[in-house]
This record gives C-alpha cells, sequence and structure tokens, in this order.
C-alpha cells in the first residue's frame, strides 16, 4: 500500500521548481541581454576580419588565381608589346623618356585590384550557398560591421597583392620616381580604387545569389573597363570614341593616380586641373572621384545587406 502523499509538499516541490525555472529562464535572458549588448561595431567588424582572413588562408588557390592573371599581363604585356609600346608612349614628350614596364606597373595595380575585388563577391556567394550567411544574418551583429569587417581583410589581402606586383615590376625594369613613400602611396590607391569594385561584387553577389553569375557579370566588366581606358596605352594614340569613354571610366582616374605617383610628373589627360601645385593637378580630383564612388557603392552594399534576410539568402 502507497504511503499517503503529502499535498502541501507536493505543492511546495512544485512551486519551487516552478520558481527555479522561473529563475533560470531568467538568468538565461539576462545572461543574452548581456551577451547581446556587449557587441560593440568595432568588436563585430573584427570577428568577421578574423573570419574573412582565416577563410582566405585556408583557401590559398583563390589568392594565387586573382593574382596570377596580373602577372600574366605584366610578364606578357611588357615582352611581346616593350618595343612598339614604348614608342608610342614617348613620341610627343611630356612623360620624358621612360619604358614600358614603368608605364604598365600601374595599370597592373589597378587590374590586381580588379581581380581582388571579384574574389570579395565569390565570397559572399559561397556564404550563401554553404548556408553561412544566413547563420550571420540572424546573429545580433551590426551588418554595416559586417560588411566593414570582410572588406577590411580584402583590403589587407589587396595591398599585399599590389606590394608583390610593385616588386615584381622593379625587378623587370621598372622605376617608381617618387620612392618608398611613392611605392606606399600606390598601394593606398589601389586600395581605394579596390572599395567601389568590392562593394559592387559584393552587392551583385547578394542580388544573385549565385557564383557563376557573379564571376559572368564581374569579368565581363573587368575587360572592356580596363582596355577602355589610359590603361595600357597613352589615351592620344586610342581613337576618339575610347577617349570619350575612358572620361567616365574609373579606371582612368586610378590608373592616372598610380601612374602620377610611378612617374612623379601630372598625366592626367581627361580632366584639366590647375588650383593645385604638381602632381596634386592630378592627384585630388582622380582621389576625389574614387572616393565618391566608394561612398555610393558602399551604402549601396550596406543597404543591400541590412535588407537582406534569412528566407531571402536560402
Amino acid at each position: 500500500m502507497s504511503p499517503p502523499v503529502d499535498e502541501k509538499s507536493e505543492r511546495a516541490t512544485t512551486d519551487g521548481g516552478t520558481a527555479e525555472a522561473a529563475a533560470g529562464t531568467e538568468a538565461e535572458a539576462e545572461t543574452t541581454a548581456i551577451r547581446r549588448s556587449s557587441n560593440s561595431f568595432l568588436g563585430d567588424a573584427w570577428v568577421n576580419f578574423k573570419r574573412w582572413n582565416i577563410k582566405a588562408v585556408r583557401n590559398p588557390f583563390v589568392l594565387v588565381v586573382s593574382l596570377a592573371q596580373p602577372i600574366i599581363f605584366l610578364v606578357l604585356f611588357t615582352q611581346v608589346f616593350g618595343q612598339i609600346a614604348t614608342g608610342a608612349i614617348n613620341q610627343g614628350g611630356g612623360l620624358g623618356t621612360i619604358s614600358y614596364e614603368t608605364y604598365l606597373v600601374p595599370a597592373i595595380v589597378i587590374q590586381v585590384s580588379l581581380a581582388a575585388a571579384i574574389t570579395s563577391g565569390i565570397g559572399l556567394v559561397n556564404d550563401i550557398e554553404e548556408g553561412m550567411f544566413e547563420k550571420v544574418l540572424v546573429t545580433p551583429m551590426n551588418r554595416t560591421a559586417v560588411f566593414v569587417g570582410k572588406t577590411a581583410a580584402e583590403v589587407l589581402r589587396i595591398a599585399a597583392q599590389i606590394a608583390i606586383i610593385l616588386g615584381l615590376g622593379v625587378l623587370l625594369g621598372a622605376e617608381i620616381a617618387t620612392g618608398i613613400v611613392g611605392a606606399l602611396g600606390i598601394i593606398a590607391v589601389g586600395i581605394l580604387f579596390s572599395l567601389w569594385f568590392v562593394s559592387l561584387s559584393n552587392s551583385l553577389a547578394v542580388l544573385t545569389k549565385d557564383q557563376e553569375s557573379t564571376i559572368i557579370a564581374m569579368n565581363l566588366l573587368q575587360f572592356p573597363l580596363l582596355f577602355l581606358s589610359s590603361a595600357f596605352l597613352p589615351l592620344e594614340a586610342l581613337p576618339e570614341w575610347i577617349q570619350t569613354f575612358a572620361r567616365y571610366n574609373p579606371i582612368t582616374y586610378g590608373v592616372d593616380a598610380a601612374r602620377t605617383l610611378m612617374l612623379d610628373v601630372d598625366v592626367m589627360t581627361v580632366l584639366d586641373v590647375t588650383a593645385f601645385s604638381g602632381i596634386w593637378n592630378a592627384l585630388v580630383p582622380a582621389l576625389a572621384v574614387l572616393a565618391g564612388l566608394d561612398l555610393v557603392l558602399g551604402a549601396i552594399a550596406v543597404y543591400l545587406l541590412s535588407q537582406a534576410s534569412s528566407s531571402s539568402a536560402q
């Protein structure tokens, strides 16, 4: 025969368990609130900066591919077109007597910035396809900080790749007239230039959610923009319609800014600015155009990222 159950004891036990559960839930909620309140913009950006650097180290193939193409262009163009192009760029004066290697390196710097920026969108597509992007969206991290941290990791990679291109260019015979300060300036120009293309590739990644579409779209933009600019030959040596297009081509401003630092000469031809002195007549307008593009396309990328939901990322 079962012993009688003490109703008061059972009620006390039940009430105690309920109170304990409520206290546990409250403590958990408080811990979650503390954890969420401890998130900061810089903290979120730092977490994403580390994650994308680790991801890049674990997949070095992407880094090699984005650097291989500009190196091939640099070696082949200087060896195949070197003598002919040298005559074209020195014809008519203005730049003095320079080698095609010296003339071409700034263009390859911009090209490596483009190639590296394309991999930024591809990396985001991979995140979407693997479900990692969806997980990021449901975290309390600031969406802008997510983009800033990712971009900062890519900027570090782009700076390293530009430094490699400059070193290789010097080995091939290129001369940096402004020395180490100019080399650092060229790296800065390459980074500033890359930011608008990074923003564009990430925007396409969010919109298409497809790796092949992103790669095709970015490559379709990359090569026409490169060749319809002052990258490989002076604009004076190109047809008039290309000169007209080059005035509205961002690559022209990036290449001219880097080339100005390379040669220590104002080489800007699409804008005639005389308000400053020396090479600043080329640098100021070029950097202003690039900074404006960065702000506009960066804002669009952040907006698309902030509007993305976990359902739209699937």
